[in-house]
């Protein structure tokens, strides 16, 4: 796993969190989610997680999902 950084939900998405998972994030915000996003990469792909219990990754088959833990 490799770490990358972390921003405010509602805040400018930085220029590290890959194009392809900005809709996903900017829709959970959408829904009040408030807290901190956390960008890591597993295997390489991108893994963006909100402290409010959000996950929205890029998986191998270039999908995004967006799961609640």
């Amino acid at each position: 796993m490799q770490l990358g950084t972390r921003w405010s939900a509602g805040g400018d998405i930085p220029a590290r969190v890959p194009a392809v998972l900005h809709d996903a994030i900017r829709a959970v915000e959408a829904q009040g989610a408030t807290g901190s996003w956390t960008l890591t990469f597993l295997e390489g792909r991108p893994l963006a997680e909100l402290d409010a219990g959000f996950e929205v990754a890029l998986h191998a088959d270039g999908s995004v999902t967006t799961e609640r833990f």
